[in-house]
């Protein structure tokens, strides 16, 4: 995934001279996980550079680039670290279109490294897509496989309205077997192609959930870094006779009724798995909306798997706090079988 959103950088750095890379330690480090790594010495210190530690100023400063025509692509360096800067992405990144009757447009990318996973301490982990995703004219995006995490990215970046674009930190290092040419070739074309979902730039107008696994008996709910433990758990489901159903909602804003409530109609039962704490979560919207909208096909009520509802922990406990697949067998176990 490192690699792919790498060279979705790069291609659109190539592809637009408005497009611009910075935040800390991005230019002559390449990034803390080196997803900007040769960005800087391929298309220079003008193109991809370093800031002061000022996440304010960063946010701040890309707000005035795209009043100029410019195409921003800031990073916060970890998920936590992006905090002091929400008072510029809440009042400004994400009001300036709708304050001028949309004739200022904000082609911002914020990339943000998120959620748990990597052991990481105090202020390294942590899953704030629920503050963004409550703001509105912000889109907030996920990608959970390295070719959503090229096609996305690339779509965000063309994008005339903000984005936050944020990136599981423990999947930076999942790998697939990916052809970069055919994706873009892909991109380019317009075209969703196999086990890309939606059409990237489709998705991040009106949401852009894919079927990750077809399933008959429950659909599983996930994004991000939870989807590849939802996986799993279908997978483990499926050797005590069960069918799940997985959906990855790859975008959170916009969100994808359409192919959710599809699934879920489809299956009866539905299960919402997030690292998120659960209280006011993004997973709370999700069951909310699933519940309303299928209430007559559902066998059951709508449950969740989140994180708990305390300050993110330490890393030896992490494990605790995080979905697991145990706990995902057990909501589907409460689903209310007849059996």
């Amino acid at each position: 995934m490192a690699k792919a959103l790498n060279a979705a950088l790069a291609d659109a750095l190539a592809a637009d001279a408005g497009v611009v890379v910075f935040g800390e330690d991005v230019g002559t480090l390449g990034g803390v996980f080196r997803i900007t790594d040769g960005l800087a010495a391929r298309f220079g210190k003008e193109r991809c550079f370093d800031t002061p530690l000022a996440e304010s100023g960063i946010a701040g400063m890309s707000v005035g680039m795209a009043i100029n025509g410019m195409r921003p692509v800031i990073e916060m360096q970890f998920d936590a670290f992006a905090y002091p800067a929400f008072e510029q992405i809440a009042s400004h990144v994400a009001k300036m279109r709708n304050r001028t009757r949309g004739a200022v447009a904000m082609p911002i990318v914020i990339r943000i490294p998120y959620a748990g996973g990597i052991g990481g301490v105090e202020h390294h982990c942590d899953s704030s897509e629920a503050y963004y995703a409550h703001t509105p004219g912000l889109k907030v995006v996920t990608p959970a496989t390295v070719t959503d995490a090229y096609l996305l990215l690339r779509a965000a970046i063309d994008s005339d309205d903000p984005v936050v674009f944020m990136e599981p930190k423990k999947l930076y290092f999942a790998k697939d077997r990916v052809d970069l040419d055919a994706l873009r070739e892909q991109y380019d074309a317009g075209r969703s192609g196999p086990g890309a979902g939606a059409d990237p730039r489709a998705a991040l107008e009106s949401g852009g959930a894919a079927v990750a696994r077809t399933g008959t008996d429950a659909t599983l709910i996930a994004y991000g870094p939870s989807l590849p433990t939802a996986m799993a758990a279908a997978a483990a489901a499926q050797e005590e006779g069960r069918s799940l159903e997985v959906v990855d909602v790859r975008t959170i804003v916009p969100f994808d009724d359409v192919t959710v409530v599809a699934s879920v109609v489809k299956t009866g039962r539905a299960v919402v798995i997030t690292e998120e704490t659960g209280f006011a979560s993004v997973a709370a919207e999700i069951t909310a909306r699933v519940q309303q909208r299928c209430f007559h096909s559902l066998a059951a009520p709508v449950l969740r798997v989140t994180g708990f509802d305390i300050p993110y922990p330490a890393p030896k406990l992490e494990h605790h706090f995080l979905p697991s697949v145990d706990r995902i067998l057990d909501a589907v176990d409460d689903l209310q079988w007849e059996d």
